[in-house]
């Protein structure tokens, strides 16, 4: 039957076809076996024949899992679990170089020299091997296998610059998972291949990365077994490795197989190093293009005529040594170091006495060390399940059964899982094996589907721990040139092909901020890309909203809702600002300028709508002369002129061009200029905005609380703030205009020379108490002394039952005034005061009556003592405020006679209503005296008494 078969050593590099030719040669045959290095690849290979010729004729075996039809013809099989004596037709070897492995050597060595087809044996592997196979292999016939594709070196390069469809070696787990860490980070992630994955595990990860969804994989030395991928560049990220008992550099034929992963079929690869690789020899690098290594010399042998007699005769076949000068007898393994610790325990060499139990206690011992612990701990677990098999003649369900349930477990992390995968191994294994457990079907079963719930649990954290889907899926998309549509929730959330990628406020991208470096360029590339549509739609729809829904800001943005589509610039006219539109490049320039006219629409009605009084002045034809010019420079002042800085030209005013302005609307007040209608709140917000645009502040000044009559006065805001706002700073407090005027006219009548005091209703109109009132008349101008006398007692009841005609006598109220004549008075200079339209005083709800105070017998005078009140005299005092309030015109100068010799004041006007005065008097008083006070009903009196009071 020898002499029939045919020996066939099919040897070349990588990319040659080699494991692709022995399968079409074993379909070829009835029956067939073929080996293969790793169980991934096994998996691969069968899953490819089972394409072929369907489940029903193809076994699958390795050390962990094992499916043996009825009616199998086609064995894929790893080499350590070919079975022996089939007497197939076929038989074929991958990766026979590996015989030369310290490890696993001396297995596929063992296949070399007493594996055989009955028809057909092949070898597949290195041409490093050409010299051994031909001095231990008699007959046997070479065939040589090109490369399809060619292999040239490219040096060093970054990862960062890593080109797509590469593949990065690490040596180590720990290495792998670096460099994916760093290749999530830069280019979008990485698929991780390693030999200690399952397969299920390995071949979810391959996929992410054949399928596009990730340009970038990083693998162990498993990538160079036979892994069939579409890879362009391999690069190195170590030269060296742990062989399990030191680290060593990696030979040239080693370095080879890896690198020739490089391009498939006819494409061609690159290889190169990275990291902390150094940049390879020459002649190394050539020698890989050129596929020229050395030959391999020495064989691993292990002897396979093993004696089970006892176990020092076991141990004694196994330390045989080779008869040729080829082989080299392997170092001692795993499996033979357990055995040799097993048998050296008593209650172990009690039970190992004979063929059987021998042989028996070798077959435990082949138990992998899957999950990689102590040799000890190895062993304990070994001696446990010799003894139940030997004992019991099984490994009992209900221990095996908490073995698995403690790991059928898929939370933790990457490594926790990778351990429990490693664990289940073990027990997928001792399922395998004939004879061990009762119910081999269902263990088979239970163990694989524990095995898959973590490869699939595993596989879910290496896609989450290394792989950025959404740029992964968003390069993928860019790469293939497909339209991307993106989805704008009500939120503004922005997502592309179901991946968040930031959001969208107003017209502008802003991408989520955890994306960093290439993954933030490729995020801004394609969600822009694939906004470009949703910007037009918005912009049509932005440009037909109605004007309410759009609003300015304080600091001169411009809204759309909650949106910030714009803000305002200083334009060549103070009340024509330009705008500029927040509209990303990449929405196109149609997008940008309609979004502009919109904005501009917007601020060009607001500004016609809220100062038409204003712009009125501009359009008025009637005006001429120094009122056309006077209202030319009320409009640059938006409406509000003091007073002292136009003095002059208010006295050029005659009253016919007084009367035209006033006309729209304007009010000469004592200190101010001013349109009323102008200090409204929506004309004043716009009209800070507006000023501080002209002016150039970097931080505009907000618009004071509507309502409020003063507010506080800081010397730190811009000069001119006070004023645009409508108010009149005065010390450390800033009125209202108006409400200044209102006051002014009060203050009228009174003696500002010869003093006088706070009447309720000046109270009133300010929202004051008396000391507030004194520190705001002091930053007018006035000089406040401050004075304590004796209590008013409560008027008699009889009195306070008089007719109405008679309480109305001794109320004090401001004559009404005509416009021109309070302008005329107000031009002959009277001393100046502030008010308000919303009074906030708060006036007591009752003002309680005190009883006259009675001295009880033999009580001093001094317990009736009379109560005490605060008052304040208030005269002009402008030398001693100058520093701090501006003179107002004509402040001060109502005693002062007129060139004409008569007093300039107003005659019959200066007296308040009610109290007559002495003709020729110098000095006057508020007070009045003790038998005219106030009527307790009267509403004011019973203010100001409760104010007085209190201070």
């Amino acid at each position: 039957m020898a002499e029939q078969s045919r020996t066939l050593a099919v040897l070349g590099p990588t990319n040659t076809g080699k494991t692709h030719y022995a399968i079409e040669r074993m379909l070829g045959y009835r029956t067939g076996v073929i080996g293969l290095p790793l169980r991934l690849l096994a998996r691969e290979v069968y899953d490819k024949i089972v394409a072929l010729r369907g489940p029903s004729v193809v076994a699958l075996v390795t050390g962990e899992e094992r499916i043996v039809p009825p009616r199998a013809k086609y064995w894929v099989c790893t080499v350590e679990a070919m079975p022996e004596g089939m007497g197939a037709d076929f038989l074929a070897v991958d990766e026979i170089q590996l015989c030369a492995d310290p490890e696993r050597g001396h297995v596929f060595t063992d296949r070399l020299l007493r594996m055989r087809g009955l028809r057909e044996t092949q070898f597949l592997g290195s041409h490093t091997m050409r010299p051994t196979i031909a001095a231990l292999v008699p007959g046997v016939e070479f065939l040589t296998r090109e490369r399809m594709s060619q292999l040239s070196y490219g040096g060093p390069k970054k990862i960062s610059k890593m080109p797509a469809r590469s593949a990065i070696v690490g040596f180590s787990v720990e290495n792998v998972y670096a460099i994916a860490e760093l290749l999530r980070r830069q280019k979008g992630g990485a698929a991780v291949v390693m030999g200690a994955l399952s397969p299920r595990t390995r071949n979810a990860q391959v996929d992410l990365y054949q399928n596009g969804d990730v340009d970038y994989l990083v693998a162990t030395d498993a990538i160079g077994m036979g892994l069939n991928l579409d890879i362009n560049h391999v690069a190195f990220s170590s030269l060296s490795k742990f062989d399990g008992q030191r680290m060593r550099m990696l030979a040239p034929n080693e370095l080879g197989q890896i690198a020739g992963r490089a391009g498939r079929g006819m494409s061609h690869g690159t290889f190169g190093v990275t990291g902390e690789a150094r940049d390879l020899d020459p002649e190394v690098a050539q020698a890989i293009m050129d596929h020229r290594f050395a030959p391999i010399r020495k064989l691993e042998w292990r002897n396979s005529s093993l004696q089970f007699g006892t176990t020092s005769a076991l141990i004694g076949a196994l330390e045989a040594r080779p008869d040729h000068e080829l082989l080299a007898r392997a170092r001692e393994a795993d499996d033979l170091g357990a055995l040799k610790t097993l048998a050296a325990q008593p209650e172990i060499a009690e039970r190992a006495i004979g063929g059987p139990d021998v042989r028996l206690l070798w077959d435990v011992c082949r138990i992998p060390d899957f999950r990689s612990i102590s040799h000890g701990e190895h062993t304990n677990l070994l001696n446990t399940i010799f003894r139940d098999l030997h004992n019991l003649g099984r490994v009992p369900d209900d221990w095996l059964a908490r073995q698995v349930k403690r790991i059928d477990r898929t939370d933790g992390d990457i490594d926790t899982l990778s351990k429990r995968l490693a664990y289940i191994r073990t027990w997928t294994y001792v399922a395998q094996r004939k004879g061990w457990v009762d119910d081999e079907s269902h263990w088979r079963g239970a163990t694989r589907a524990v095995e898959d719930r973590l490869s699939d649990a595993l596989h879910e954290r290496l896609t989450q721990r290394f792989v950025d889907r959404r740029t992964s899926v968003l390069l993928r998309r860019l790469k293939q040139k497909e339209a991307m549509v993106a989805e704008v929730n009500e939120n503004g959330d922005v997502t592309v092909e179901g991946e968040f990628v930031g959001r969208l406020e107003g017209f502008r991208f802003i991408q989520d901020k955890a994306a960093v470096g290439n993954e933030a360029r490729t995020l801004q590339q394609a969600s822009l890309s694939a906004l470009a549509p949703h910007f037009h739609l918005k912009a049509d729809r932005f440009y037909n909203a109605p004007d309410t829904e759009i609003d300015f800001t304080e600091q001169g943005g411009l809204l759309w809702g909650k949106e910030a589509v714009g803000k305002l610039v200083a334009g060549a006219d103070p009340l024509k600002p330009q705008v500029v539109a927040f509209v990303d490049e990449e929405a196109g320039a149609d997008v940008v300028q309609k979004v502009q006219r919109r904005l501009q629409h917007f601020i060009d009605r607001k500004i016609a709508t809220l100062f038409e009084p204003l712009l009125n002045i501009q359009r008025d034809e009637s005006l001429s002369g120094l009122a056309r010019g006077f209202g030319f420079r009320l409009v640059e002042g938006f409406g509000i002129l003091p007073r002292g800085e136009i003095a002059d030209e208010v006295k050029a005013l005659d009253q016919d061009a007084r009367g035209a302005l006033r006309k729209h609307g304007i009010r000469f007040g004592q200190f101010t200029v001013f349109m009323p209608i102008l200090l409204k709140p929506a004309p004043t917000r716009l009209r800070l905005v507006l000023w501080s645009l002209s002016n150039g502040l970097d931080e505009f000044p907000e618009a004071p609380p509507p309502g409020l009559v003063t507010v506080p006065s800081n010397d730190s805001t811009a000069k001119g703030y006070h004023t645009m706002s409508g108010y009149r700073a005065a010390g450390e407090r800033a009125i209202r205009i108006d409400m200044l005027e209102r006051l002014a006219d009060m203050l009228r009548s009174e003696d500002s020379r010869g003093g006088f005091e706070a009447k309720p209703d000046m109270l009133s109109i300010t929202g004051m108490t008396l000391e507030q009132f004194a520190a705001l008349m002091q930053g007018l101008g006035y000089k406040a002394e401050r004075g304590e006398r004796e209590k008013v007692k409560p008027v008699d009841k009889a009195l306070a039952e008089a007719p109405a005609d008679a309480v109305a006598a001794t109320e004090e109220t401001p004559p009404d005034t005509a416009a021109d004549i309070v302008e005329a008075i107000a031009d002959e200079g009277v001393a100046p005061i502030a008010a308000d339209p919303t009074p906030e005083v708060e006036v007591p709800a009752e003002v309680p009556e005190a009883a006259e105070a009675e001295i009880a017998p033999g009580e001093t005078a001094e317990l009736a003592a009379p109560e005490l009140e605060v008052f304040y005299t208030f005269t002009w005092a402008p030398r001693a405020n100058r520093a701090r309030t501006e003179r107002p015109a004509g402040a001060g100068q109502r005693d002062k006679p007129a060139k004409s010799g008569k007093p300039r004041g107003k005659p019959g006007k200066g007296k308040p209503r009610g109290a007559p005065q002495e003709q020729g008097a110098k000095t006057f008083s508020a007070r009045p005296e003790k038998k005219d006070r106030i009527d307790p009903d009267n509403p004011f009196a019973a203010a100001l008494m409760g104010l007085k009071t209190k201070g």
